[in-house]
């Protein structure tokens, strides 16, 4: 993580949105379905990967969803609708985000704001626990993934401007 912080061309501080963007494009292109995997255009979020597994839990109102990240594993996250609070309850992982990068062992947690993408290393077996709102109560991970995340910054920006169109009145 300290290597791609350094990078000049990686513009972390500068331009994290076009950075992470072209870091996302370019890992696409080589994704091989095992060593690289990303989600497609039907299913943008993976889900169901042994080599990453990710849970679901539900209660009232509320989603949580625990992703277990394996000792040198890159996750690249989608950008998030809401604020939210996250856990890291086992592990040690860097965070690469537009305000830098930054080094959290478990057990600790912090707040997500919206618009947050984060590209996420891990030093060890991780276990990260993001909480969601979950007003309708639904089960459906699909629903609730179209719910929470972007799957672009345009889609998050035209997102942002319907709430703000809805706000104003």
């Amino acid at each position: 993580m300290n290597e791609i912080q350094g990078l000049e061309s990686f513009g972390i501080g500068d331009n994290f949105e076009m950075a992470v963007s072209k870091l996302e494009r370019d890992l696409r292109a080589i994704a091989d379905g095992r060593d690289i995997v990303c989600g497609s255009e039907d299913k943008p979020v993976v889900n169901d990967l042994e080599e990453l597994p990710i849970d679901h839990f539900f209660m009232e109102g509320v989603y949580v969803r625990r992703m277990i990240m394996y000792r040198g594993q890159l996750v690249i996250g989608h950008i998030h609708k809401h604020k939210h609070m996250c856990f890291l309850l086992k592990g040690h992982v860097s965070v690469a985000s537009r305000i830098g990068v930054v080094e959290h062992k478990a057990p600790c947690y912090f707040i997500s704001d919206p618009g947050e993408k984060r590209v996420v290393y891990a030093h060890e077996e991780s276990h990260w626990y993001n909480t969601h709102k979950n007003p309708t109560n639904t089960e459906d991970v699909d629903e609730l993934e179209r719910a929470t995340v972007a799957f672009s910054y345009e889609e998050y920006n035209k997102y942002k401007k319907e709430q703000d169109e809805k706000r104003r009145g």
